[in-house]
């Protein structure tokens, strides 16, 4: 049977004076320490748990509930699958925000309590005035700002399409990552039935069952973790695999999500997922010269594989923009709409 390494590599940390757009900019993970350690969120969180609370409280908007995954002790933090992958180990209930936190500081001292967590929470509609409270200047992006408030809990490990910087604001967490190359070594779960809206791996890497999942080893000699404390963040670049942990009673984290790309372009997995209706299940000799055609015109183009027609007579193949985006969203949308009519049944 394959052998973990003892322990993970620790993920690289961030030079004290690296301006914050060169960080940005990383194409690999980076720990930044302290970087949010002036923010008044985490000077409370530093005082206690009840601090920490308290203050967030402050800026809750309970007329507009939060949605909280409230899981039974025995989950023991990790939100994942029932037994059964028929369903989950967790439920959602609708909660105002200060009873969420008030419920989080109730079972501080409790041994064995239920998981609570509030997971990407927008922060300008649950928590408005917190975010210009506790600035931090990106430059010129517009990233969408998330709060994760919860007890001691686990998220499985899976990817986000944006880059990721994610701050620690109240308890203490623990990132352990994959690079994306990992994927056929993570037993990654369904693509559409998901504990969250990402495919997670199937793997408990704090337990893993190596004789159900022997690659899983060839992965974890390829992790990275480590440990942040509040004021502490992490640049988790586009598609790097990533299991959390909150390591207190109480943990908060605030992070900002943002895409490298153009806001005109669609999500790869859209493009994945027709993959899969169209191109996954021909016979193999077909699948080839699809294979080949996608290498010519999306991954490996030598050069710009419609030089030879006409700039007027490109269509689809002509420069990225807005307008050809368009262009082939409609056409998509018409071929979609035709494969739908055709799979009806007859009246």
């Amino acid at each position: 049977m394959p052998q973990l390494p003892e322990a993970p590599a620790g993920i690289p940390e961030a030079p004290r004076d690296a301006p914050l757009e060169e960080i940005l900019r990383a194409q690999t993970p980076l720990v930044v320490r302290e970087l949010v350690a002036h923010w008044p969120a985490v000077r409370a969180a530093t005082r206690s748990p009840v601090a920490a609370a308290a203050y967030l409280r402050r800026f809750a908007h309970d007329a507009l509930p939060a949605i909280a995954t409230i899981a039974p002790p025995e989950a023991r933090g990790r939100v994942f699958y029932d037994d059964a992958m028929r369903g989950f180990n967790f439920r959602h209930e609708r909660v105002p925000m200060s009873v969420a936190l008030n419920t989080l500081v109730k079972y501080l001292d409790h041994a064995d309590p239920p998981t609570i967590y509030l997971a990407a929470t927008t922060l300008d509609t649950f928590l408005p005035g917190l975010r210009a409270d506790n600035p931090l200047d990106l430059g010129e992006r517009d990233p969408l700002a998330s709060i994760w408030i919860g007890n001691r809990t686990r998220v499985p490990t899976h990817q986000d399409l944006p880059d990721n910087l994610a701050c620690v604001v109240a308890g203490r967490r623990r990132f352990t990552l994959f690079p994306p190359e990992q994927l056929r070594n993570l037993y990654v779960g369904p693509l559409d039935f998901t504990p969250a809206g990402q495919p997670v791996s199937l793997v408990d890497p704090l337990a893993p069952d190596l004789a159900r999942f022997p690659r899983f080893a060839e992965a974890q000699r390829h992790a990275l973790a480590a440990e942040l404390a509040p004021g502490d963040a992490i640049l988790i670049p586009s598609m790097w695999w990533h299991h959390i942990e909150g390591l207190e009673p109480f943990n908060a984290l605030v992070n900002y999500w943002w895409r490298r790309s153009p806001e005109w372009m669609d999500s790869p997995v859209n493009a994945l997922l027709h993959a899969l209706l169209a191109i996954r299940d021909l016979p193999p000799a077909e699948r080839a010269i699809w294979q080949d055609a996608f290498g010519h015109y999306v991954f490996e183009p030598e050069a710009d594989p419609a030089a030879h027609i006409p700039p007027h007579a490109r269509g689809v193949l002509g420069p990225p923009g807005p307008e050809r985006a368009a262009a082939l969203r409609a056409r998509l949308a018409r071929a979609l709409s035709r494969a739908a009519s055709d799979d009806e049944p007859p009246a």
